[in-house]
């Protein structure tokens, strides 16, 4: 018995490259608005966007003494910007280049009195064309990046009940738009060496900061033109002697070549108890990290949290 196809969706990456590639740039524009008017935090945690029940949003920014939110809805499918003086605005979100969206974007801030300069060029991709000038990006297929979400809706979900069972330092659950993918880190508790950098298009001083403190990170992502599969994975930085061969659940696997365990979204959408199989996942590749990692693992965890239940003392 497989689970319910509403809540795991198929998600094949060849079916909405084109999509993808343009929605990737999109959330750039708006993830970049939200870099520029937030005060930095810790590992670049204030620039990414959340799931929300309608898609993904940037939460609440500040704008001199008042609040911005802009949210993409996937049920609608409209660009929704709301401000605490109770403005609300909508860019629908239909076949359209790159240009035009951050044009229409821009105008739309700048007629409500919220006018943003951002950095005009993507982050970590290849051949990266500048904002106003990208007319080759230009698809949406509606019923894909619902598909997509309704994806992000299940992945968020148990991402929050996996990271419940951390007391340590932990970040939140978040999408980021640089690299397109849903992602939660565990932290041990000590700083790492220095990262080397070297992540296309990304300033090294953005990834050493990211990287300051040893992680265990996993996250989703649908794809992309070099690995063209939806898939969970998990890293560790520093990476411990012996975390290549922990043993993983049925499906995932450590690929050599991305330098990260990988279970496919496919094996997990048809697989009898999907959300099982997440958390086996997530506990296994954290493992992977904790154990040759030497983190203290009896100070830094307990168990999943509960609804409703304080957590005892």
């Amino acid at each position: 018995m497989t689970a319910d196809p509403t809540l795991w969706p198929a998600l094949s990456y060849p079916d909405w490259r084109d999509t993808a590639a343009t929605l990737q740039l999109w959330t750039q524009i708006v993830g970049k608005i939200r870099l520029q008017l937030t005060p930095w935090v810790n590992h670049g945690w204030q620039v990414p966007l959340y799931v929300t029940a309608r898609g993904l949003g940037t939460s609440p920014m500040p704008v001199g003494h008042e609040m911005l939110e802009i949210e993409f809805d996937f049920i609608s499918h409209g660009l929704v910007i709301r401000t605490s003086r109770g403005d609300e605005k909508a860019l629908p979100l239909v076949p359209q280049s790159v240009a035009d969206f951050h044009q229409r974007l821009m105008d739309l801030l700048a007629g409500l009195g919220m006018k943003v300069a951002i950095n005009e060029m993507p982050n970590e991709l290849p051949d990266p064309i500048r904002f106003p000038d990208d007319r080759t990006h230009a698809a949406y297929d509606r019923d894909a990046a619902h598909r997509f979400w309704r994806v992000l809706v299940q992945t968020d979900r148990i991402f929050k009940l996996f990271r419940s069972g951390f007391l340590g330092k932990v970040s939140p659950v978040h999408f980021f738009w640089g690299s397109f993918d849903l992602a939660v880190t565990r932290f041990s508790g000590r700083k790492a060496p220095l990262h080397p950098g070297g992540v296309p298009f990304l300033p090294d001083a953005v990834a050493r900061e990211a990287y300051s403190h040893e992680v265990s990170s996993a996250g989703f992502w649908p794809g992309s033109a070099a690995y063209p599969h939806a898939a969970f994975y998990s890293y560790a930085y520093p990476e411990p002697p012996g975390f290549r061969d922990w043993p993983m659940p049925d499906g995932a696997a450590f690929d050599t070549t991305l330098g990260e365990f990988i279970l496919p979204y496919e094996a997990v959408r048809t697989a009898s108890d999907p959300d099982g199989l997440l958390l086996s996942f997530l506990a296994a590749s954290y493992e992977a990290a904790a154990n040759p990692g030497n983190w203290e693992r009896r100070a830094l965890e307990c168990s999943l949290g509960a609804p409703g239940k304080v957590r005892p003392v």
